[in-house]
């Protein structure tokens, strides 16, 4: 019976060896997918952020001026940013495909890795898989152009006449209303060509600025005072321009006005870009001396009496906000870049 009973020692003997053997095949696919993939995740983070500077980057150049060194496919400036968001420094592009007539830009970034094929990083414990390498690549697409429909800065529309052949030039006054016209120059109601116009767009109720289509005619909000709900905005921008920083905002301008007083609409064909130094409106100006200018500032900036407007310049600008619809308008050196995906 006791020799029934007993088991002989060395019938498991290897069992505990053939077990771990099987599940150490196991255990490899576990850590090659927490440490592989998850370094292959943050390899293609970093080729993301590459791919996205790139291409923005890119699209700016071509927004601003499409003959630019760097709105071509040869450019060394897609290059430099992907190895920048590199934490090796070192990434490739693997293609960059600009369509100047559509306004986009696809930037490819891929892994560059020493002793490796372009786009190739290499695994480690997925080799006991039979996975030695991993292709690793993201892309960027950016659409760059001038933008018809989108929200406005500040409730306000000026005529056409007021930007043409000024665009990058000095200081100008934009007249929202008073004696300061040009001839001919359909100024609305600075003009007067408005009766009890001046100017503002109507808005959302409780905000200071809305969405408007360069597209279609804006019907306006009658009345001499500005918007009291836009003193944060003016005040935002006092603060940034006392702190030496660049206030440029997009302004719809309109080039036909119908109607007249609460009737009024204006024909929008455009936004054109301002940076602003300086505003005279009813109980806000900026600044304080605005009417007071010392006698080195050309009269023509002096806004006093009645007339209420904005000073500063027309430059050429390219907004990152997505919040602009695309489309064919007149170039007032306003751009508008958009990541696509």
């Amino acid at each position: 019976m006791r020799r029934l009973g007993t088991t002989p020692a060395g019938g498991e003997r290897g069992a505990i060896s053939v077990l771990v053997a099987i599940l150490m095949v196991t255990l490899l696919g576990f850590t090659a997918l927490a440490v592989d993939v998850g370094m292959l995740y943050a390899e293609r983070t970093q080729l993301r952020n590459g791919a996205d500077s790139a291409a923005l980057a890119i699209a700016q150049k071509c927004a601003r001026n499409i003959t630019d060194a760097d709105c071509s496919t040869s450019s060394t400036l897609a290059r430099s940013l992907a190895n920048s968001n590199a934490r090796d420094g070192a990434s490739n592009i693997s293609s960059l495909v600009l369509d100047k007539a559509a306004g986009t830009v696809k930037v490819t970034a891929g892994a560059q890795e020493a002793g490796h094929a372009p786009n190739h990083v290499s695994l480690f414990f997925a080799r006991a898989l039979g996975f030695n390498d991993a292709t690793v690549t993201a892309g960027a697409t950016v659409q760059w152009g001038r933008p018809v429909a989108g929200p406005t800065a500040f409730p306000i529309a000026f005529s056409i006449c007021q930007v043409k052949f000024h665009i990058d030039g000095g200081l100008q006054l934009l007249v929202s209303h008073g004696s300061k016209t040009e001839t001919p120059c359909n100024y609305g109601p600075s003009g007067a060509v408005v009766p009890g116009g001046f100017g503002w767009l109507q808005r959302p109720s409780g905000t200071c600025a809305g969405i408007v289509n360069a597209a279609n005619w804006a019907p306006s909000d009658p009345g001499n005072s500005y918007p009291g709900v836009c003193d944060d905005q003016l005040r935002s921008w006092a603060s940034d321009i006392t702190a030496g920083k660049d206030v440029t905002v997009l302004l719809p301008l309109f080039d036909q006005v119908a109607g007249t007083g609460s009737s009024t609409t204006y024909k929008l064909i455009s936004f054109a870009a301002f940076r602003v130094t300086g505003w005279s409106f009813n109980g806000n100006s900026f600044p304080t001396t605005f009417h007071n200018k010392p006698p080195s500032v050309d009269p023509a900036l002096t806004c006093d009496g009645s007339c209420t407007g904005i000073i500063g310049s027309f430059v050429h600008y390219v907004s990152l906000d997505n919040a602009y619809t695309l489309g064919p308008a007149p170039d007032f050196g306003a751009g508008v870049v958009k990541l696509m995906q």
